[in-house]
């Protein structure tokens, strides 16, 4: 795997992909505002500065992880983000 850049949202979110020791994955960055995300695979979303309020698929509460936590969505599934401050985050994708 080659490293790949990525944008969403008018350039609002920005990630680099890589495989890391264990799995692919995207670090990357979410500019404020409010985001749905797919997925095609399981997610393990970390936050790694900043925090994500998030709507998990089924949920019927918000939730907000702050850095050093992770939710987990699992795959053909989609999740709502609400991003109050600049938020970076590491991503790893579970086929």
């Amino acid at each position: 795997m080659t490293i790949e850049t990525n944008e969403y949202f008018d350039g609002n979110v920005k990630s680099i992909a890589f495989q890391s020791e264990t799995l692919p994955a995207t670090v990357g960055v979410m500019e404020i505002g409010d985001y749905t995300f797919g997925t095609n695979a399981k997610e393990y979303m970390t936050v790694v500065s900043g925090s994500l309020t998030v709507k998990l698929p089924q949920a019927s509460d918000w939730k907000t992880f702050t850095a050093g936590e992770t939710f987990i969505v699992e795959a053909n599934m989609s999740f709502d983000v609400k991003v109050a401050v600049q938020t970076a985050y590491l991503c790893l994708y579970e086929k």
